[in-house]
């Protein structure tokens, strides 16, 4: 990949309670180190942000032995990410115009916080509106439900875009611990929601938009997006 000279933003969750379960979630470690590493290594300066600032939460299950990756190993042996990672700025007092993309890792920490966040809906809001590109993949394509493109529609409306699916949802048995169905809710709003197999990769671009299923998808929505960019 050639290098890229472009200032990327991450925007993380702050959410760690899963529900009403008394187990904790966050971020899926997968999706933001995937992402992150093939951002740094195609040459992009990468910034990290969530609502609260601070370390964001981790979602412990993404520790698990079954769930790691070159990608996450990288990280667990890199300190200077991990020190980026305990330091997010506050999003609310980041100025996204000096970004070329917006990119939002997944995990079930989202569904919560980002959501309904103002300065998420406004970061993504400014960053289409200056014909940037923003990613999300699994649990994060929630951050798009609240936008609204520039004729006061619902952003999703007959856009392709993918997101953790209900049948992914029922597989980890959260169905009925989640705020929302996310397949659901994108199909709601008009989204022209596409998914394949559970765990399977699949990325897809519709404009600006760059969205994918579920972890396996994090590192080729990154890739996508680094390709765009170019």
């Amino acid at each position: 990949m050639s290098q890229v000279d472009k200032k990327i933003l991450v925007v993380l969750t702050s959410h760690a309670e899963l529900g009403n379960t008394g187990e904790k979630t966050g971020f899926w470690l997968e999706e933001f180190a995937a992402p992150y590493y093939v951002f740094v290594d195609a040459g992009a300066n990468v910034t990290l942000a969530s609502p609260a600032g601070g370390q964001p939460p981790l979602d412990p299950k993404s520790e698990l032995a079954d769930f790691q990756t070159e990608h996450t190993e990288r990280f667990n042996n890199d300190e200077q990410a991990q020190q980026q990672l305990a330091n997010t700025l506050k999003l609310a007092e980041v100025n996204v115009d000096e970004f070329d993309a917006v990119f939002y890792p997944g995990g079930h920490g989202p569904l919560w916080d980002l959501t309904n966040n103002a300065d998420s809906i406004a970061a993504i809001e400014a960053t289409l509106a200056a014909n940037k590109p923003v990613g999300v993949v699994c649990h994060s394509t929630s951050v798009l439900l609240n936008v609204t493109d520039s004729d006061g529609q619902a952003l999703v409306k007959g856009k392709k875009v993918t997101g953790f699916s209900n049948t992914e949802e029922a597989a980890v048995q959260l169905t009925d611990v989640v705020p929302f169905l996310l397949e659901d809710e994108l199909v709601k709003q008009g989204g022209n929601y596409q998914k394949v197999e559970d765990w399977h990769p699949l990325a897809l671009q519709d404009g600006l938009i760059f969205s994918g299923q579920n972890p396996a998808s994090s590192a080729p929505v990154a890739e996508k997006m680094l390709a765009y960019l170019s």
